[in-house]
Formats: structure tokens, sequence, C-alpha cells
């Protein structure tokens, strides 16, 4: 009966166990989750060296950026979309990394990033992975539809 019991024990400690989250997942959701809230919606730059390491790379579609190029295509899109609002819809964390899926939105009033104001509202979503090493970013993969902006805005046709 006793081996029952401890088997029996050792099971639910090894399930419970191989369900426990990673500490780290909830410190880097929440590190990941400034660079949308802080940074790209509310334009607080001033943060970025509490949330970037000085050897962050992003792994852009053509090109890595530092984190200076990094932070300047960041400007040059709240130049564009000063109302730019974006959303956290789900944030999922593995060991060093999280991958975050966003919607955002905004009117493209001014401008930068190479776009010229339309005075036209802009609406989609993207999907960002970021690398977190002792609470700092130090790689991000993002991908949306860069068409899909040109498209509302107006400066591409619509599809066929």
């Amino acid at each position: 009966m006793k081996r029952i019991i401890a088997a029996t024990a050792l099971a639910i400690l090894i399930a419970t166990a191989s369900y426990a989250q990673d500490p780290r997942s909830d410190r880097n959701k929440a590190v990941v989750l400034r660079v949308f809230t802080d940074i790209l919606s509310q334009g607080k730059y001033e943060v970025t060296a509490e949330i970037y390491a000085k050897d962050f790379v992003n792994h852009d579609t053509t090109q890595d950026l530092g984190v200076d190029e990094d932070q300047a295509n960041n400007r040059g899109w709240r130049a564009a979309f000063p109302d730019l609002e974006i959303t956290v819809d789900r944030e999922i964390a593995e060991g060093d990394f999280v991958t975050v899926l966003w919607r955002a939105k905004g009117t493209n009033t001014g401008s930068g990033n190479g776009l010229n104001a339309t005075g036209k509202k802009t609406e989609g979503r993207g999907i960002s992975v970021f690398r977190v090493v002792d609470g700092k970013l130090k790689e991000e993969w993002t991908e949306f539809s860069q068409l899909l902006v040109l498209r509302q805005l107006g400066l591409l046709p619509a599809r066929q």
C-alpha cells in the first residue's frame, strides 16, 4: 500500500512539474509588452535603454537593424500615424522567446518611414518573436502586411 501511495505521489509530482511554467516567461512577457504599450503606442522612447540590450538585433525582412535603427523605424511609424494604437491579442512564451500576436490601427496624418500623409486610416495585424536575455530584448523578428497598409492608404491598387 505504501508503494502505491508513493508511486501515486511521485506521478502527481512529475505531472505537476511538467506543467509548471518557466518563471522567466512572465518576466519576459512583461518586458516585451512594454515595446507595444510604452514605445509603439505611447511614444515613450526614453525607456529604450531599460528594454533593449545594447547589442539588440531586429532581423528585418531585408536587413538586420541595431537598436538605434530599430527605434528610428518605430519613430517613423509614430510620425506617419500619430494616433497609432497597438493592442496585444496574445503572448506566448517559452524559454528566452516570446511571440506576440498584435493588432495596429491609426490614421496617416503625418510623414514617416517613406509615407506622406494621406489622411486615411489603416488597420492590420502582425506577429513578432522576441528573444529576451537577462531581462532585455536581444533579438526580434516581425512580420506584418506592409502591402495591406499601402492599399488601405490608397498608395497601391486594391486587390482584384
